[in-house]
């Protein structure tokens, strides 16, 4: 019973080792002001990208700017925990039966 639980979480620690690169190869983005903000990021929440209009650059101050790429990049950050959620859930599925998951 003790060696098929162990045997058990050293697959789920496999399995999750799998899903985390898994999600480093999975974009999300955010955007804000019709998308003249973009931010793209991982699943795993690495920056890969920012990009700002120049009409933008030119109709706004700094510190709007500021605020609409942080409005972006909550929405990307908000996908990627969805999609890092949904993977895990659906791996801890078969592992932790009874449990909710």
């Amino acid at each position: 019973m003790f060696g098929d639980m162990m045997s058990k979480l050293q697959e789920m620690k496999q399995q999750t080792e799998e899903i985390k690169k898994r999600l480093d190869t999975i974009s999300v983005d955010g955007e804000a002001e019709n998308g003249k903000v973009r931010v793209i990021i991982t699943a795993n929440k690495k920056v890969t990208s920012i990009s700002i209009s120049e009409e933008l650059m030119n109709e706004r101050d700094k510190e709007q700017i500021e605020d609409l790429v942080m409005i972006a990049l909550n929405k990307a950050l908000e996908k990627a925990e969805n999609v890092a959620n949904a993977e895990m859930a659906g791996a801890a599925k078969g592992f932790l039966p009874g449990m909710g998951l």
